[in-house]
């Protein structure tokens, strides 16, 4: 028997030959590079659709990703859903079971392109982990780039993240945990606060104080990934330089500050005495 994912794909197959969007079952495997005669072997129910099928036909014929694999909303992607909607490609084994993708800092720039080419993903450096919770569902992982996210985490570190759908961010994103977005051009990893209801964008903010926090609209955001573990490749010094110049210039200023006040106040002080004298 034909897998639920199965069934709902010969639906949208059918309503596709309803509508006359392709003549026949044949011209619609042959658009999709997909042999006829393996078509009509999941049509007839003998063999379940696989992972490259369902991409190609999401791609040429806009079949909906969530009802294909969750039953729920429209067969086919609305303009509206369309605009923001990206492909998410996985890799998979011999065994036809998921691994996880590695998405290191010079490849960064290109994941967060507009149009993401499948065989950009499938370049990339791919590896499965032990423990059992990463066999379960899309999982990914990025490079930290700077020291934003300083000291939680360190350039050279890597995020170990799952995979959100779009359609259950609002719902899902936890104020005050680390994500990484993926934008229209870069690769963020922050901490983020779900502000979709009240106006359609999330606050990313950074665990280093020196970097302010900003907006982003939900429009501008490709992915979103929750982060579940870090790779260190080494563990960072208590010393580190950067952070104490940081810290001395920072507490210099208030020194500063607070110098010109005890300045302002005796100038007062000074003044009051020179009046009474008078």
């Amino acid at each position: 028997m034909n897998s639920i994912i199965t069934q709902r794909f010969i639906k949208c197959h059918d309503k596709l030959r309803e509508n006359s969007k392709v003549r026949s079952s044949r011209q619609f495997a042959l658009s999709l590079d997909y042999l006829p005669q393996s078509l009509s072997e999941i049509l007839k129910g003998r063999r379940d659709v696989t992972i490259e099928l369902l991409r190609k036909a999401v791609e040429t014929y806009e079949l909906n990703p969530i009802y294909l694999l969750s039953g729920d909303g429209t067969m086919f992607l609305t303009g509206e859903e369309n605009s923001g909607f990206r492909l998410l490609t996985i890799v998979t084994d011999g065994q036809d079971d998921e691994r996880i993708v590695h998405v290191p800092i010079p490849a960064q720039a290109g994941y967060a392109g507009e149009v993401l080419d499948p065989e950009f993903v499938e370049s990339l450096p791919t590896y499965t982990l032990p423990d059992y919770k990463y066999s379960i569902g899309t999982h990914r992982s990025f490079d930290v780039c700077g020291d934003s996210m300083e000291p939680t985490l360190f350039e050279g570190d890597k995020v170990i993240c799952s995979f959100l759908e779009s359609s259950l961010w609002e719902g899902t994103v936890k104020d005050n945990y680390v994500y990484v977005v993926v934008t229209r051009g870069d690769v963020l990893v922050k901490r983020v606060f779900n502000q979709l209801k009240e106006d359609k964008t999330i606050k990313l903010v950074s665990d280093n104080s020196f970097y302010m926090p900003n907006k982003t609209a939900i429009e501008d955001v490709r992915e979103i990934w929750y982060v579940r573990a870090k790779l260190s490749p080494f563990l960072p010094s208590p010393n580190n330089i950067q952070n104490i110049v940081r810290a001395e210039v920072k507490e210099l200023k208030q020194t500063i500050m607070d110098q010109g006040k005890l300045v302002e106040n005796l100038n007062k002080t000074i003044e009051k005495l020179v009046v009474d004298k008078r």
